[in-house]
């Protein structure tokens, strides 16, 4: 389940889920961001073991990588969206800073 959340946030940039998903996840997407700003082959290869597709993979070597190459962490942001209405879960969103 995670690699598919983590897999949907590095392809669409921001998702809506639950508080505890959010913050699971926080922790599954950064260490994979950090990689990427090395890329070499051996840690595109880290991160194809790591995701499902491809272009996860190609997205965040080309596109992400370079693109916080000057940061040192804090990728994601969680922002806060209420309640769920059947069942009252706390809804975040998720998203690449």
């Amino acid at each position: 389940m995670l690699r598919n959340l983590a897999e949907s946030l590095i392809l669409c940039g921001s998702i809506r889920t639950t508080k505890a998903k959010a913050k699971t996840l926080r922790s599954v997407v950064e260490p994979l961001i950090t990689k990427a700003k090395r890329g070499t082959l051996s840690t595109r290869r880290q991160l194809q073991s790591a995701l499902y597709t491809d272009m996860a993979v190609k997205k965040l070597v080309e596109e992400l990588g370079p693109k916080y190459k000057d940061r040192s962490g804090g990728y994601t942001r969680i922002t806060q969206l209420g309640q769920r209405a059947n069942d009252a879960a706390p809804m975040v969103k998720i998203e690449l800073v």
